[in-house]
């Protein structure tokens, strides 16, 4: 044995790591070291009005002795969100001889949405660069969401995935300075936005590795990694165990692989709690689609279908880099966290139209379409978290279906939820992050169309496809009395970026994790969910 890694499989070269950030009242102009200063533009008042200039200009321009107004109209700047021009600065200052660079970036109304796409378009701007000093989010009132909105888009417009003999083609800036007279160096909230920014890179870098070597047992130890690193309890289930406990769903969409399936469960509890106060504490349980790799198996995929298909476990990428970040952004509740993972490949093994599988819990399905696996794998979880972890929620995120594309388009993740108040804060917390969501019906007239001659369902119902799955998903929540405030995304609609836009890098997106964080780092989430949520509420009147 050489310990040499296989040259199929290989070995994953070292990534590059987002930017660094700190906050300081400096002058953007008088920080030292830096080699770029970017400054805010924004329209002026009335259209055909100068642009105006935002917190460090005027000394910026004192210290270069420049009409920076006259350098954006020079450059046909508007103040629109995300505009850039730049200034070559190639002595220095007195103040700071390192400056190289002067950006201008238009942040338009200065909204968290427009601050957001700035620190993407600065990102941007700034590759392979060492530092910039910026006072982007200061054009704004100075709230959490601004500087949240400003870190995460910086950082996730800079993202970078390689496999390259010779490197990656760019590097991000190394450090970013918040720096503006007035910024308050709020370190806990620089560091919950970072975490928030941290764990799209990481959901993003997840969906981004080849599958010849992410398959189940290699995310499962990316998630023992994990849990490690943040505080979690960890607990995975091998292809044995799966098969003593009855996720028959798993283990048939998984059995046609060379790599078996895992189930990988990861637990958050927030600190501080008595035990006592745990036991009253309510659970979310998130569940992720963990398919490694998807053919289609035999019904199997257009070859331009498969080329993506190495982001379809982004739904479990997104609940373990939710999972990894709920301590940073002080999770007030229990959280659970699933992910079933499996490669849908082909073999002689390989799971066939007109099967049916018995998923845990004992209820049966038929599957008509290899290629409708992914709510499969996700049954077995569903199931197994309403019998034994008692969650007030369920929510889970998949790359699921086509069909959503086709509703949607590519910008905007599909939401169905059979609780009003959680699809509320869940689309809130879209807006919020950036990762915007759109309900749709769970519209019961399709029910009819699950109907199995064999089986408790067909896993491939005719009509509207996204639909089709959330009501076959919805069985799987069934418990006595009571049901189970549950949502469900289906994000195959941005699962894939298809041209640089704002924060979004072109390839496999990590869609979810953002919007995830912004819910569940709310001092209240649950407020109105289920009768417990409008129990809580009640009381607090």
């Amino acid at each position: 044995m050489t310990g040499r890694p296989s040259p199929l499989t290989g070995t994953l070269p070292p990534q590059v790591s987002p930017p660094e950030f700190a906050l300081g009242d400096l002058q953007p102009a008088t920080v030292v070291g830096v080699d770029v200063v970017a400054l805010p533009v924004l329209p002026g008042p009335e259209p055909g009005d100068p642009v105006l200039l935002g917190p460090g200009a005027d000394d910026a321009a004192e210290r270069l002795d420049v009409d920076l107004v006259e350098i954006a109209e020079l450059h046909g700047m508007t103040g629109a969100t995300g505009e850039v021009a730049t200034l070559p600065v190639p002595a220095g200052t007195d103040a700071n001889p390192h400056l190289r660079m002067v950006l201008l970036v238009g942040v338009g109304a200065a909204a968290p949405v427009d601050v957001r796409r700035a620190g993407a378009a600065l990102a941007r701007a700034t590759r392979d660069r060492d530092a910039v000093a910026t006072s982007i989010p200061a054009a704004a009132d100075a709230t959490p969401e601004v500087l949240e909105a400003f870190v995460t888009g910086t950082m996730l417009g800079s993202f970078v995935f390689h496999w390259r003999s010779d490197g990656p083609p760019h590097r991000p800036v190394r450090r970013v300075v918040v720096a503006a007279p007035g910024v308050v160096p709020d370190h806990a909230l620089l560091e919950r936005a970072i975490a928030i920014g941290g764990a799209g890179w990481r959901s993003r870098t997840l969906a981004t590795v080849p599958s010849n070597l992410k398959n189940p047992p290699w995310l499962a130890d990316r998630a023992r990694e994990l849990a490690e690193a943040a505080g979690l309890e960890c607990r995975i289930w091998d292809e044995d165990h799966l098969a003593d406990e009855g996720f028959g769903g798993i283990l048939g969409v998984g059995k046609a692989s060379a790599t078996p399936p895992r189930l990988i469960r990861l637990d958050y509890t927030p600190e501080g709690i008595s035990a006592r106060a745990l036991r009253r504490t309510p659970r979310v349980v998130l569940v992720g689609k963990g398919i490694t790799f998807d053919t289609g198996g035999l019904s199997i995929k257009p070859g331009a279908s498969m080329a993506s298909m190495k982001r379809d476990m982004t739904g479990g990428a997104v609940v373990l880099s939710t999972m990894a970040a709920l301590a940073d952004v002080d999770c007030p509740v229990r959280v659970t966290g699933l992910v079933p993972a499996a490669e849908n490949a082909i073999s002689g093994g390989a799971l066939r139209p007109g099967d049916v599988l018995r998923h845990w819990g004992g209820r049966t399905s038929e599957v008509t379409n290899t290629d409708a696996e992914g709510r499969l794998v996700l049954a077995d979880a569903l199931a197994y978290a309403v019998a034994e972890l008692d969650p007030a929620v369920v929510v889970d995120i998949a790359t699921l279906t086509g069909g959503i594309k086709v509703a949607l388009g590519q910008q905007v993740g599909g939401l169905f939820a059979n609780d009003d108040e959680l699809a509320r804060a869940l689309l809130e917390a879209g807006e919020r992050a950036g990762e915007p969501l759109w309900r749709m019906p769970l519209h019961a007239a399709y029910e009819e169309r699950l109907r199995s001659l064999v089986a408790d369902a067909d896993n491939s119902p005719s009509g509207p496809q996204a639909i089709g799955a959330a009501l076959f998903l919805q069985h799987f929540l069934r418990r006595p009395g009571t049901p189970v405030p549950w949502a469900h995304l289906d994000v195959a609609s941005v699962g894939d970026v298809p041209d640089e836009r704002h924060e979004w890098t072109v390839g496999p997106s990590g869609f979810g994790a953002r919007l995830l964080l912004a819910w569940l780092g709310r001092p209240e989430p649950l407020t109105g969910i289920g009768p417990a949520g409008n129990d809580r509420k009640e009381k607090r009147r």
